[in-house]
């Protein structure tokens, strides 16, 4: 291939049709950054579409004209296979020509990027020079994101002082197996979960149906 293949090898598909009614060269190619795409105008190619045609005329007289038509046939597809590569690479330089209009190249990183992309005062791509403004938009909104975050997780530190985190949870109803997710009652069935009673006294842990704290003694 050709020095000019090279520079957009990295960033463009083949979308070449070598035989058949849709024979023909077209070439897409997409920014770097944001990966939209631009394709080259379709471009036929007759040779190919004249050995699909041919193709087509054989299946139909075979039975007829027996192993000439399928000689016929072969020379047909040879014919056409054999100026392809060069007919496909001149399409392609033309097309990378007409491509070189829609795409810039980055002196800092050699990526191909789209108008939208690019930072025309700067003579780079938006990923090696973001817009000022956008970025300072963003920093704001950073910004005002992890102020927010921080406040909130202060306010959970604050509710946190208030929550009841020594009474033990029950997390399954043993009734229907629903997670109750630490409530009092059962979200499946009313189920009402056992949370263990403490003595008013030393706030030692109740067995249920105890009459007396086997810590100190009182009475419930």
């Amino acid at each position: 291939m050709s020095g000019t293949e090279i520079y957009f090898a990295g960033n463009y598909h083949d979308m070449c049709h070598q035989y058949g009614t849709e024979a023909g060269f077209q070439f897409e190619f997409y920014c770097s950054r944001c990966q939209d795409t631009w394709r080259s105008p379709f471009e036929p190619y007759r040779g190919g579409r004249l050995a699909g045609w041919l193709s087509k005329g054989v299946g139909a007289a075979s039975g007829l004209l027996g192993s000439v038509v399928g000689e016929v046939s072969t020379a047909a597809d040879g014919l056409a296979g054999s100026h392809w590569g060069k007919a496909r690479d001149t399409a392609f330089r033309r097309a990378v020509t007409a491509a070189e209009g829609h795409f810039n190249r980055c002196a800092r990183c050699a990526s191909y990027v789209c108008g939208r992309c690019w930072n025309p005062e700067q003579g780079l791509c938006l990923h090696c020079a973001p817009d000022t403004a956008g970025e300072m938009m963003a920093a704001q909104q950073r910004g005002l994101n992890d102020l927010v975050a921080q406040r909130a997780y202060a306010e959970g530190q604050r509710r946190g002082q208030e929550h009841d985190a020594q009474t033990p949870r029950q997390l399954v109803c043993p009734q229907c197996r629903t997670e109750t997710h630490g409530g009092r009652f059962c979200m499946g069935c009313g189920h009402e979960l056992a949370q263990q009673s403490a003595c008013a006294g030393c706030k030692a842990p109740l067995p249920d149906g105890a009459a007396f704290c086997p810590g100190c003694g009182q009475r419930r």
